[in-house]
Order: C-alpha cells, then sequence, then structure tokens
C-alpha cells in the first residue's frame, strides 16, 4: 500500500485503476478481510514483473474482455511499462463432425479437456487445428476431416509433402545430392518453368513472414504459409521431373537444390508450430 495508487473506503482496501485507464477502482480486500480473485492476479503479475521480463503475454479467454484495462492498469500501478504487458483474448473453439456441433465429454457440460482432444485425433493434428486460426476468431474444429490420413486434412498434406521430397532425396542418391550442393544455381543456365518460379517466390517470403508471425501474435500464418508451400511443391512436382531433369531440358541440379530448400522450409514451419515432419509416410 503506497498511498498512490491504494486505498481504504468502506472497510475495503481497493486498487486505484480508474486512474490508469480502467472504467473503475477494483477492490483488492473486501470488507470481510477476504481477498478478491482480482488480488491475486496483481500479485501474480508482481511476481512476474519482479523477474525483469522485457514483456509479459497473457493469454485470456473469451469472456475476460473485461479483464484487460484492469490488468493493464494494475500492470502500471506495480511499474510496469504501458506497453510491457501485452493481453491477448482467445475465442472459443467448437467441435463438429459433418457439419453438426459435438459434445466429446464424458463429464456434464459443454467443455473438452485437451487430452481429450489428442486422444481423439492425436497431437500433431490438434496442434495444426488450432494454430490454424487466428486467436481472435472462433474456430470450428472439424473431427472428421482432423482424423483423416488423406491430402484433404491439411496437416497430413503437409507432412505428406515434406516425406515425398525426403523419398525424392533418397532416390536422388549421394551422388547426386553433392553434386546440387557444389553447382553454381546462377542465372543463365536452364529457363525455369513458372512453377519453379512460383516456388522460389515462397520460399523468398519465409523469413519474412515468420517475423510477422511473430510481432502480430499470428502462428495462423506459419499454417497458411506451410500449406501453400506444400501446394507449390506439388504443382512443381507435377510439372518438372526432379531426378533426370536433363532429359526434359531441365536444370537437374538446380531442381534437386529447390526441392531440399522446400523440405528444409517445411521442417522449420513444422518445428515452430511443434508437428513432426516425418522422412516416410
Amino acid at each position: 500500500s503506497d498511498g498512490e495508487h491504494v486505498y481504504a473506503s468502506e472497510g475495503a482496501t481497493w486498487l486505484r485503476t480508474s486512474a490508469l485507464g480502467d472504467d473503475k477502482d477494483r477492490v483488492l480486500r473486501r470488507s470481510s478481510g477476504e481477498l478478491t480473485y482480482f488480488a491475486a492476479d496483481v500479485a501474480y503479475h508482481a511476481d512476474k514483473l519482479s523477474r525483469g521480463p522485457d514483456r509479459v503475454i497473457d493469454v485470456l479467454g473469451a469472456d475476460h474482455h473485461g479483464h484487460v484495462a484492469r490488468m493493464q492498469a494494475a500492470w502500471q500501478a506495480l511499474g510496469g511499462a504501458p506497453d510491457g504487458l501485452e493481453l491477448l483474448i482467445m475465442q472459443l473453439v467448437n467441435l463438429t463432425e459433418g457439419g453438426r456441433r459435438v459434445a466429446m465429454s464424458k463429464r456434464e457440460g459443454e467443455f473438452v479437456t485437451l487430452d481429450e482432444l489428442i486422444d481423439d485425433i492425436g497431437l500433431d493434428a490438434a496442434r495444426w487445428f488450432l494454430l490454424q486460426r487466428s486467436h481472435d476468431t472462433t474456430l470450428d474444429l472439424d473431427l472428421a476431416l482432423a482424423r483423416e490420413q488423406t491430402q484433404e486434412n491439411p496437416v497430413y498434406y503437409v507432412q505428406y509433402a515434406h516425406a515425398r521430397i525426403a523419398a525424392i532425396l533418397r532416390r536422388a542418391g549421394e551422388e547426386r545430392l553433392g553434386a546440387a550442393a557444389r553447382a553454381e544455381l546462377a542465372a543463365g543456365g536452364a529457363p525455369l518453368h513458372a512453377s519453379e518460379r512460383a516456388l522460389v517466390r515462397s520460399l523468398l517470403e519465409f523469413p519474412a513472414e515468420i517475423v510477422t508471425s511473430a510481432v502480430r501474435r499470428a502462428p495462423h500464418r506459419l499454417t497458411a504459409y506451410a500449406l501453400e508451400l506444400a501446394q507449390g511443391f506439388s504443382a512443381f512436382y507435377r510439372d518438372c521431373r526432379v531426378v533426370g531433369a536433363e532429359e526434359e531440358g531441365g536444370d537437374e541440379a538446380f531442381r534437386i537444390a529447390l526441392s531440399r530448400s522446400v523440405q528444409a522450409t517445411l521442417a522449420r514451419c513444422l518445428d515452430l508450430l511443434g508437428v513432426e515432419a516425418p522422412e516416410s509416410m
């Protein structure tokens, strides 16, 4: 209690959050002597602040919009920088199957635990599907699609693309891989096919996409990028022979190097999302 931010009134202890952007002051200790939930939140953030972070990010449920202003005020009352606390509101996830909302829990109520979801669709699918939409958008998670081991399932599609490239590189063999690594991949070689150019453009976008995803707290951008890159590789592989490319006027070393770059980028995306990047499927 420093007198500036904390005061007593009507037998209760209050935090003067209205002076720091909240719509009213908040009770820390009731007249009964009982501490409020808000007091626990303040203590929790005091502990966080004591560890000297540059930035703290709170993840709140969709029903906690009203907590944002009071927590920002409490953070500043504790001595935190105004831009040192971010509060992200996560919207709800609806589970659907066949276009209809479903309830998986055997217990009473409408909520499903993450363990139950993982047991049903697997860890990789759970991570992918929960991250494929912005945190501020309600997500309809299609359980039937998430279970599918087909290319209709986006996480399967991306993992399959990674495994497919691994198989292509195994088939190429060490000698071709070494030649591709040593090759001068400069302008003046065989003209690029349109799907090769598209794939190169996608790869060049990756560094900026990583930065944007981090700055905007938007991991869903990585799922979209990985899927687009995998689709681009499918188009490239449909249009362009990799091993033996010279037989159709292509540059084998370039196409092998391009395939390796796509595989490495897909692997990095999947790693950042916490999803496995299989070598075979």
